[in-house]
């Protein structure tokens, strides 16, 4: 065993997992303020904090999030919160700093773009995973949502996202009720190169058969009694999908208003 893996950081991340149960109990609020605290404390690109969360306390709304997901679990977890790009506030700190007359750029269509888009969804990204991991280090457990995204035009409703807002993620986070084992990792070597991208796909492909195995003998809690499937038809099966959660982003960033094509 390496001696940096007793350190509390590293023990929490390496045995970070997801958590889809929970104890009927609720978050003492000097823990939520911790949480928030934690992730207001990641990095940021350019210092812009062009991220919100929005805290889901009403029950009608977690079902309906829920519901969105095709996940019951949702409504049950005692804190959730979705995360969003949101460049509405710069652009509302904009006008006003040019009401004061300190910027003559306040309408500049400069916050929509690509740029900024995937910034946002970086820094939001970033914001919770902080969370997660401050979470995870106090005892709780949670699980990442993208799921929340199965619907983003009902989820953009039902969240009243002003202009400049999009939806990202949901985190939800609770006292485990359940002890899932960790999920395999695919060997290093397969995602982590030197200095450059492996020019012949060989080297990435070689120890496929090794983690299809691997994973082959992991059995999920949601489906305790057969085990996970060998990754590569995990792969093969989303590479040809047009599903349900195949959706378009541009669209509805579109709605929002930013201009994916700039």
């Amino acid at each position: 065993m390496n001696e940096h893996s007793t350190n509390t950081v590293i023990h929490t991340l390496l045995n970070r997992r997801s958590i889809r149960h929970f104890a009927p109990e609720p978050i003492d609020p000097d823990i939520v303020d911790l949480l928030e605290r934690a992730a207001q404390q990641a990095a940021s690109s350019q210092f812009l904090n062009d991220w919100s969360a929005i805290r889901i306390t009403d029950d009608g709304l977690k079902r309906a999030l829920a519901d969105i997901g095709n996940q019951d679990y949702i409504a049950q977890a005692p804190l959730l919160y979705v995360f969003v790009v949101d460049e509405h506030r710069n652009l509302a700190i904009a006008r006003h700093a040019a009401d004061g007359g300190t910027t003559a750029a306040a309408d500049s269509p400069t916050l929509n773009v690509s740029y900024r888009y995937i910034q946002g969804q970086n820094d939001a990204t970033l914001a919770l995973q902080s969370m997660e991991t401050a979470a995870n280090a106090l005892g709780l457990g949670c699980v990442i949502l993208g799921s929340v995204l199965n619907d983003a035009n009902r989820l953009i409703d039902l969240l009243h996202l002003p202009e400049l807002t999009y939806p990202v993620l949901a985190l939800a986070i609770g006292k485990p009720a359940e002890s899932p084992a960790l999920k395999p990792r695919m060997p290093r070597r397969m995602q982590f190169f030197d200095n450059a991208y492996p020019g012949d796909d060989a080297t990435i492909l070689e120890s496929v058969g090794e983690f299809d195995a691997t994973l082959h003998h992991y059995y999920d809690l949601r489906h305790a009694d057969r085990p996970v499937g060998p990754f590569s038809d995990q792969i093969a099966k989303a590479s040809t999908d047009e599903g349900p959660l195949i959706r378009p982003v541009a669209p509805i960033a579109a709605r929002q208003g930013f201009d994916l094509s700039r």
